[in-house]
């Protein structure tokens, strides 16, 4: 059975209305050096998840209030549980019960009574394969790479972080704006008979998605890029010698943005935001915001 890094504890957020259940599991969970946090309610796990961002959540289907389907829908719209994987537990079997729990972000589903070694062996497994996918499309974000994975249908699946913020401009619902567009899925239909050698490109009105190939599983890669020449962003990282995300902080502050303003539009805390700005400041030559910004506003002029 694979298993994870003793060195690095995980967590796992255990959601059940029944204090049996949760007890069980959790116990099981520690002694198989896994951290466990429990939540009796939808409304709870949502609040424990986004402040101690599990890296697995085990989830009872049928809950009172908000039941464990709505709840993972909540989880998953939060872009930091992207990649914790959602394990389903319940006693409900019918396929159309397994096939919801998965259309809205789940990875598993487990019967109740859970078989504790299987449970463990499932969770073990889930959340290997959900750090080496985040590792890989991190990886894909640092090498300056701007990749999104799209279905057969057009639905987005995943993209790197600079994919997803550029996308997040041009477009205000991209999951929508591409299984909407007719053109855009003929497209992408048309891909599935290309190598990835005889790439073809889709334009959109303000950026172009080029593509790359189609993964084992199905997903197909598309490099996503500006029309008409390079992001202020890309400007600002060569001329300053700033990181992508300092070069993206340091932008949104040559709008006028304010530091809170700034830690809400890119998903950051405001301290992660100060110490952006403290090193862009050194990089840049200037002691203030203000000095930075008038910077920031000429060489984007330029472009």
């Amino acid at each position: 059975m694979p298993t994870v890094d003793s060195k690095d504890r995980h967590i796992a957020l255990v959601v059940d209305d029944s204090p049996e259940t949760l007890s069980m599991i959790s116990t099981a969970l520690e002694e198989n050096g896994i951290s466990a946090v429990v939540a009796t309610n939808g409304h709870t796990a949502l609040d424990l998840a986004q402040r101690i961002l599990p890296d697995v959540i085990l989830l009872d289907a049928m809950m009172p209030g908000i039941d464990g389907f709505e709840t993972c829908s909540l989880l998953k719209a939060d872009e930091r549980l992207a990649y914790a994987p959602v394990i389903f537990m319940t006693g409900l079997s019918d396929p159309e019960h397994i096939v919801r729990g998965l259309q809205v972000g789940g990875v598993d589903y487990v019967m109740k009574p859970a078989v504790i070694d299987e449970l463990i062996a499932r969770i073990t497994t889930h959340i290997i394969n959900a750090k080496a996918i985040q590792s890989a499309r991190q990886a894909l974000d640092t090498s300056g790479r701007s990749i999104i994975a799209v279905s057969p249908t057009g639905a987005l699946l995943w993209g790197s972080p600079k994919a997803l913020r550029f996308l997040g401009e041009p477009i205000k619902h991209p999951e929508t704006a591409l299984t909407e567009n007719k053109c855009f899925l003929r497209w992408l239909s048309s891909t599935s008979q290309l190598p990835a050698s005889k790439a073809s490109s889709f334009s959109f009105e303000t950026f172009v998605l080029d593509y790359i190939g189609t993964s084992p599983s199905g997903e197909v890669l598309l490099k996503t890029q500006q029309k008409g020449g390079a992001r202020p962003y890309h400007q600002l990282e060569e001329v300053f010698g700033l990181t992508p995300r300092e070069a993206e902080v340091l932008f949104w502050l040559s709008l006028g943005k304010a530091n809170r303003d700034i830690a809400q539009i890119l998903s950051l805390s405001s301290r992660t935001i100060n110490k952006h700005l403290e090193q862009v400041f050194q990089k840049m030559g200037v002691d203030n915001r203000t000095a930075a910004a008038v910077s920031a506003d000429r060489v984007m002029h330029q472009l």
